[in-house]
């Protein structure tokens, strides 16, 4: 037996990413097909469910609304929906940014909407039915309003298989930053490591670094800092001065993330109780671009 929709009719403002994975997500979870308004129709139709030309068929038919847009238009289309919403109307209105709380949604809240922010805490590539499976699971940071919002909010995320984690408003902008910081400076990363093994000349850097880094994060999320291995822990300054002089005569353009990353991994040991060589960190700081590397290589210093 079926179980029962939860809502009556859900609306999706926008047709990116994620508004494709929400509408293949949600739509069994509305009673009517989805409302869809994009800035392009035919994106819209995409979608499935039906397309509207006009915020305002939204406003008065859905009961739920998402607003799946960019963080840069997140505060123009929910003042335009605000502009076309109901007197007294009661729908529950959220959006799926990332760094944004409930600001963006008052001109709603002011005309009786309740009110969240439901971020899912992953990446999105256009893959909709790849990345509903992804969302099984997957943590979702709610910020809510007033009333039964959060209970709402709750239900919408455990409809999409997700975990609801509540993250205060104040909060989400360092919520978000963490999210990048482990998410899009990873990408950085790797593409930099991968180029510098190309550099090398390892063929497929890739996989030669696929096992080393797989393990390297399982042991990371199970240790966390404890997890930690290689030339900094051990102190081997010897080394560290090899990887400097390598990276400034073949792969320059790493030396900087890699100096920024080796000297957040010494303050991290440091506030672990651990005695660091005061050699370590100059090497380090000698090693940053705008040291003339390539010079102090040419010089013998490194």
């Amino acid at each position: 037996m079926t179980q029962a929709p939860r809502f009556d009719r859900i609306g999706i403002l926008g047709t990116g990413r994620v508004a494709r994975a929400l509408a293949l997500g949600l739509a069994p979870w509305s009673a009517r097909p989805l409302m869809i308004w994009g800035r392009s129709p035919d994106r819209a139709r995409e979608l499935g469910g039906d397309a509207v030309a006009d915020m305002a068929r939204l406003a008065q038919g859905c009961d739920v609304i998402a607003l799946a847009v960019s963080d840069d238009a997140l505060d123009g289309v929910a003042a335009q929906l605000a502009a076309r919403w109901p007197e007294n109307g009661a729908g529950f209105v959220f959006h799926v940014s990332g760094r944004s709380g409930l600001l963006p949604l008052e001109p709603l809240a002011r005309r009786g909407a309740r009110t969240a922010a439901i971020h899912p805490a992953m990446t999105f590539t256009g893959d909709a039915a790849a990345e509903l499976r992804r969302m099984a699971g997957a943590r979702f940071a709610v910020t809510a309003g007033h009333g039964d919002a959060a209970a709402t909010a709750h239900r919408l995320v455990a409809a999409l298989g997700g975990v609801a984690v509540d993250v205060a408003d104040a909060q989400r902008p360092l919520y978000h930053a963490a999210l990048c910081h482990a998410a899009n400076h990873l990408v950085t990363l790797m593409a930099g490591s991968m180029a510098a093994l190309e550099r090398a000349g390892v063929a497929d850097g890739a996989a030669l670094l696929a096992p080393l880094v797989r393990a390297a994060l399982e042991n990371s999320l199970t240790m966390g800092f404890g997890a930690l291995s290689g030339p900094l822990l051990r102190a081997d300054s010897a080394t560290i001065e090899d990887h400097l002089a390598a990276m400034a005569r073949d792969c320059p353009d790493l030396l900087g993330a890699y100096c920024a990353m080796g000297s957040a991994t010494l303050d991290r040991l440091e506030q672990g109780g651990k005695a660091l060589q005061p050699a370590m960190r100059g090497l380090l700081d000698r090693g940053a671009p705008g040291m003339a590397a390539h010079d102090k290589v040419n010089g013998g210093k490194i």
